[in-house]
């Protein structure tokens, strides 16, 4: 599905339009709503589910733009009221990597709008990029086309707990897309933005008394676990869950552990 959002076409998927409870679901760098896979389907028997492209990756325009954090809080605060969902109704959001950040950003500016967060993962705590992000971007940037996607199925495999289970479909899908007019000029920006800046500990705290649930795969070299302790001392009375053999994306792992456990939040 498209919707038209400052002149920009948006692409999405929704399910579940019927039910009340909104939850959206928002990826992370160079990605796209297609991580998340089966899950929003799955949710939809009982939530309504959106997952966006966002603006700058995916299916979604790629117009030339300073992707900051507060850039692409807004343009959910957009999308959200460009779908219907206006700032009267509760939503829940779940956000991976730099979709966490993003989320919590969009919290501390909407708190009224946000019901539950969950992050995956999630990027909003680094003071600088890890040495994985670094190959990540170095890979993208890359111009011969061959080695650049010798070096992007390099990274995609090292985000997983073992890299024998990345699918070849998932690089292709990548390549082409990086390849799209705009497609790095946007990742670069939106590499440098939310690398090189951190969500302030107070702003973090003012968002405490939320529901939160904060999963981390237990071998994810691009934002490690430990990052998840350093979420967990600002977010006190966020649950947390480690997911065992699972790399940065837990929900491309192990699927129905981490439907299970969205669930049970949910609910």
């Amino acid at each position: 599905m498209y919707k038209s959002i400052n002149g920009n076409n948006i692409r999405y998927d929704e399910y579940g339009a019927n039910n009340k409870y909104h939850i959206l679901f928002i990826h992370g760098l160079g990605s796209s709503s297609i991580v998340w896979r089966d899950i929003p389907e799955a949710l939809s028997s009982k939530f309504h589910t959106i997952s966006v492209d966002l603006i700058g990756f995916g299916g979604s325009d790629k117009p030339k733009e300073d992707y900051t954090i507060s850039f692409f809080s807004q343009f959910i605060k957009e999308f959200l009221n460009n779908i219907g969902i206006g700032p009267e109704e509760k939503i829940c959001i779940i956000g991976h990597s730099l979709g966490g950040y993003i989320a919590m950003d969009f919290t501390i500016k909407n708190t009224e709008r946000i019901d539950k967060l969950v992050l995956f993962n999630s990027s909003g705590l680094l003071s600088k990029p890890t040495p994985l992000l670094w190959d990540y971007l170095e890979a993208v940037k890359t111009k011969d086309t061959e080695l650049r996607r010798n070096k992007i199925t390099k990274v995609l495999g090292q985000l997983l707990a073992d890299p024998s289970r990345l699918l070849p479909i998932i690089v292709d899908i990548f390549t082409a897309v990086i390849e799209m007019p705009g497609a790095k000029d946007a990742f670069e920006s939106a590499f440098s933005n939310s690398t090189s800046t951190t969500i302030d500990s107070d702003r973090i705290r003012k968002i405490r008394n939320k529901e939160f649930l904060i999963i981390w795969g237990e071998k994810d070299k691009l934002i490690p676990v430990t990052f998840m302790d350093q979420f967990k001392k600002l977010l006190t009375s966020a649950q947390t869950i480690v997911i065992k053999d699972a790399g940065h994306s837990p929900f491309v792992e192990k699927p129905a552990i981490v439907y299970q456990k969205l669930l049970d939040f949910l609910q």
